[in-house]
């Protein structure tokens, strides 16, 4: 993923006059590709890193459970951020986060690049005019399909720990274990550092929905799935995994994924008068046949796009200019509850709520 970002940042270096100037990985082999690919400096250590004055922001690229404290580190060295989705593991971290740059002298764009496509926003202008009436469920997904096992990323033999790989670093705040190529390459497979569909696809589809419908916090929520077909795999998150969420007052967001089947389910915002589908194009709004007298069909064609490009350009136009971030932390706090009451509720095998006054997910 820090490969797409850094070939797409060095592509536009002149059209957005930018450079980058660092690097930094726990495996010598990527910090070296990534160093021919930028030209920047490799350093071993990301808080050595933060010490280098001429770093106006940073990209955090790295497993989930290290998002927090890198962002946290970057922040108080004072540098801008984008991090890469889940904003944080957890939402008690995410909680932190957002109030820690709730007075907008730091930026931080949370890398939910699908914010950079104005569909939701505009999508929202229907739902708050009344357009839809009132929406009682939202329906998105977020399928793949593999032959053989899911996120089974090729393991490097070059892969050398305490030689070219420190393992100890890598770790870092989860939970001491031996090396094991698997939770290195394929660490999507473990609790420890994943919450699997939840985390890294849900996450993009939730604040797609929390933004067209203006949402926060979901009352509460349950999960379903499990190792239905790859079930040899070494994986501990499951293959399918489906999740419904409550909001106060609605709607429910359903959100469907499976990794052994591809077939997509329609993107939709279900009102009572007009029901809104989003397209590759935009979005649909078409009427209820009860309505058909007094709804008009709409059809949006989106101006923005799903993109690393446009994504990061925000956040160096809020950082320039003060420009309004597409996913800023508190719409990545948001994204993060949706995502592990759904890993909460599966783990726990039980219904979890949301307890507004402590923001805190519990068990119901």
């Amino acid at each position: 993923m820090a490969g797409g970002h850094m070939r797409t940042l060095v592509r536009n270096r002149e059209t957005d006059n930018i450079e980058i100037i660092a690097v930094c990985d726990v495996y010598d082999k990527r910090a070296q590709q990534a160093a021919q690919l930028t030209g920047g400096k490799i350093y071993k250590d990301y808080r050595t890193l933060l010490e280098n004055k001429d770093i106006d922001y940073v990209l955090i690229a790295t497993p989930e459970h290290w998002h927090y404290q890198m962002a946290v580190d970057a922040l108080d060295a004072g540098k801008h951020v984008y991090v890469e989705k889940p904003m944080t593991q957890h939402s008690e971290q995410a909680k932190k986060l957002a109030a820690k740059v709730r007075d907008g002298r730091l930026k931080l764009q949370v890398g939910v690049q699908g914010m950079s496509d104005d569909s939701y926003e505009k999508a929202y202008e229907y739902v708050k005019d009344g357009t839809l009436g009132k929406v009682v469920l939202a329906q998105i997904d977020y399928s793949r399909n593999h032959k053989d096992d899911y996120w089974a990323y090729p393991i490097d033999p070059d892969a050398r720990p305490g030689e070219n790989l420190d393992w100890k670093a890598w770790l870092g705040p989860a939970p001491k274990r031996p090396f094991d190529p698997n939770r290195y390459f394929r660490w999507r497979w473990f609790w420890d550092y994943s919450g699997g569909i939840a985390s890294d696809l849900f996450v993009h589809r939730v604040t797609r929905i929390i933004k067209a419908l203006n949402l926060t916090f979901p009352e509460k929520g349950v999960a379903t799935g499990g190792k239905f077909q790859f079930t040899e795999s070494a994986a501990e998150v499951p293959d399918t995994f489906n999740v419904l969420l409550d909001y106060p007052g609605g709607p429910t967001v359903q959100l469907i994924s499976s990794m052994a089947n591809d077939t997509p389910v329609d993107h939709l915002l279900r009102g009572h008068k007009a029901t809104l589908q989003f397209t590759s194009t935009g979005f649909v709004i078409r009427p209820q046949r009860l309505f058909a007298d007094s709804v008009k069909e709409v059809e949006f064609k989106k101006t923005g796009a799903e993109s690393i490009e446009l994504h990061h350009r925000n956040l160096q136009n809020a950082i320039r200019r003060n420009e309004p971030l597409k996913c800023d932390a508190t719409l990545g706090y948001y994204g993060v509850v949706a995502a592990e009451m759904g890993v909460l509720s599966y783990r726990k095998r039980a219904y979890m709520l949301w307890d507004q006054k402590k923001e805190r997910i519990v068990r119901a």
